[in-house]
């Protein structure tokens, strides 16, 4: 009998091609590395086109941005970004100092890499993430990277102070009020007129806040057409370049790896340049504004009269978390307490402190002070602070060093309960109530006062509209 084998069919197998992409950074913007960056593109464009292998996945590249962070690297973000979509396979780059010169982002990043199956090759230490041994060269190399970008930030620096000595900003800076006309800071016109006017309100006794407002009113904004705010009109009043002197190092970059910029007060010399450009404002007129703005930093929030303040702002302190006690006004200004700070604005939990009525808040200090009636003035010249301790006691501290400790019950609710609240309370149960007027005693409230506020306001127009009589016919 004849022999039958069966013959399979076999399909070829078609090898996928690994998706490819390269990243190249340079740190410097100028012709030459302009020059540099655009050799890596075209270097890796051609060297993963030519293989049979793999997949053109495109070529990333930053151009004059630091490689101690990834903030600002938008290409650098765009390549991970690509990656985590499944759209790399394998990253090429020059070197780890071209990829990070940060050891912990690098680690940060090739981890995460190598986690959704992204291999990256670093061409010049020939190091491979995937390998065995990839991560403990990476952490030694990359440390190196990190040190050497240390130093040459130490050279940058050491260069940088030497023009400070001899005068030499470091490069052109901007401000308000000036423009630079080659290696010269002149004068903006239309700009200086602001600059002028925010240091006369200032002299005036007018607040940033008020200045702010007034601004805002006629529509005058910065240079980039945004709008006035407190901290732009206080770098203006105290901005020393307005009086044609310069002061050079009044900021530095205390790490180079983070990048972050600290005024200096003190940590390193600074140099004050005169007479270097045309000036906005006198020097006697700046130094007497920055006196004052000690003195009224010294005055706190009592140096801005925007503010509708008393004898007990600042002074009422919460026990529990240390906040300022705040005044609080209810039903049109009759009724005022005094609440924990850690209840008002955008915080959403308080601390729990007990609300004080300002009434009876005063009643407390003239037993306190051993006053018959409440005075202002003598509670401000003795009382130095007042703490708001639990929910019933109350500590006193005197100027002269002395306290006092004394137990309270809030009397809140009796306060609240005037002769006029009573009569309307009255009024709205022989009504019938919440049956007889359709809503609640509270909104019965407000609709009443509304009433007798909208009479008064129309008497006090009738008042007005009365002829004037001259005696005579």
């Amino acid at each position: 009998m004849a022999k039958i084998t069966k013959v399979e069919q076999t399909l070829p197998t078609i090898k996928e091609k690994k998706k490819v992409a390269a990243y190249a950074r340079v740190s410097m913007e100028s012709e030459r590395m302009n020059h540099s960056l655009s050799a890596q593109i075209s270097y890796y464009s051609s060297l993963i086109q030519k293989n049979p292998d793999w997949q053109y996945a495109g070529v990333f590249a930053d151009d004059g941005v630091s490689g101690t962070g990834t903030a600002k690297r938008s290409e650098f973000r765009r390549m991970i970004e690509t990656a985590e979509n499944g759209e790399i396979d394998i990253i090429l780059t020059k070197s780890i100092q071209r990829f990070a010169r940060n050891t912990v982002d690098l680690l940060e990043t090739v981890r995460h890499l190598k986690d959704i199956g992204v291999e990256v090759r670093f061409e010049k230490e020939h190091i491979n993430s995937m390998s065995g041994d990839g991560e403990l060269m990476l952490t030694i190399l990359a440390s190196f990277a990190q040190e050497e970008s240390r130093s040459i930030s130490e050279n940058v620096k050491w260069g940088t102070r030497k023009r400070f000595e001899k005068g030499i900003p470091n490069g052109k800076f901007r401000v308000y009020g000036y423009r630079w006309e080659g290696d010269e800071l002149v004068i903006v016109p239309e700009e200086a007129k602001i600059v002028r006017r925010i240091f006369q309100n200032f002299l005036d006794g007018k607040s940033r806040l008020e200045t702010e407002r007034e601004f805002a009113a006629e529509g005058i904004t910065t240079r980039e057409g945004c709008r006035w705010v407190d901290s732009n009109i206080k770098v203006v009043l105290t901005n020393i370049t307005y009086t044609g002197n310069l002061l050079l190092q009044k900021e530095f970059i205390a790490d180079p790896i983070s990048k972050q910029r600290k005024k200096n007060h003190g940590e390193l010399p600074q140099y004050y340049v005169e007479d270097t450009h045309p000036a906005i404002i006198d020097k006697a007129t700046f130094d007497y504004v920055q006196s004052e703005i000690a003195r009224r930093k010294e005055l706190g929030c009592f140096a801005n009269k925007a503010l509708n303040l008393s004898c007990f702002s600042t002074k009422i302190k919460c026990g529990n978390c240390g906040r300022s006690y705040v005044r609080s006004a209810r039903k049109r200004g009759k009724y005022v307490l005094w609440t924990c700070g850690s209840k008002k604005g955008r915080r959403k939990l308080s601390c729990g402190a007990k609300d004080v009525p300002e009434e009876q808040l005063k009643r407390i200090c003239c037993d306190v002070l051993g006053l018959d009636e409440f005075d202002a003035n003598i509670f401000s010249e003795r009382i130095e602070q007042v703490r708001i301790i639990g929910t019933d006691t109350m500590e006193f501290h005197f100027y002269d060093g002395s306290s006092i400790e004394t137990k309270w019950k809030t009397t809140a609710k009796r306060d609240m309960w005037t002769p006029e609240r009573k009569a309307l309370w009255s009024e709205y149960n022989y009504a019938g109530g919440r049956n007889g007027t359709g809503m609640g005693f509270n909104e019965y409230v407000k609709r009443k006062e509304g009433k007798m506020h909208d009479t008064k306001k129309s008497d006090d127009n009738s008042a007005n509209d009365q002829p004037l009589h001259s005696g005579t016919n």
